[in-house]
């Protein structure tokens, strides 16, 4: 466990300020931090790391369907919304942070390619934590990934989801936010 300390600290929050401080951690899903807060906080959830698991296990103990609704909210890794600057916040740190923002025209038209087959077998964004990788990581686990059943990759975008947010509150204990 670490020392850090997330501000504000989540155990002393009401729903209604809880939610407006983590509810983004998920993209576009501020029901993870609704049901979260709801399962009554303690000061082990005021470091990333208890927050994270607190979080994680809301999402990963929630039925298929609302799983998929999060990984729909997910932006396609250097996709149109990338190129159009149409991200949010989080999402343009951490696509920039593994190079996607520096994708030659060849690379570009490769993860079209893996998108566009990879929802057409799935029906939903590929989404990866890129925190630490870089575009031939990706790419190679694009490819890897495409080999799944929906249910075992279905699985694995929550994993990654749930990694996303240890991410992003990490960052924000790190910024003293």
């Amino acid at each position: 466990m670490s020392d850090r300390t997330l501000s504000p600290r989540p155990s002393q929050l009401d729903k209604a300020a809880f939610v407006a401080a983590y509810g983004e951690i998920y993209e576009h899903s501020p029901w993870v931090a609704e049901l979260t807060w709801e399962k009554a906080l303690t000061v082990a959830q005021d470091t990333p790391e208890g927050l994270a698991e607190a979080m994680g296990e809301v999402l990963a103990s929630a039925p298929a369907e609302r799983q998929l609704e999060v990984i729909r909210a997910h932006p396609d890794l250097a996709g149109k919304a990338a190129v159009a600057g149409e991200l949010t916040d989080d999402s343009t740190r951490e696509q920039a942070g593994a190079g996607l923002d520096q994708c030659s025209p060849k690379e570009m038209a490769r993860f079209e390619r893996l998108n566009a087959a990879y929802k057409a077998k799935f029906g939903f964004p590929f989404v990866m934590a890129v925190k630490g990788s870089d575009r031939y990581a990706i790419l190679d686990a694009f490819e890897t990934r495409l080999e799944n059943d929906p249910a075992e990759e279905r699985r694995t975008a929550v994993e990654q989801i749930n990694r996303i947010a240890r991410f992003r509150l990490e960052a924000r204990a790190d910024a003293g936010k």
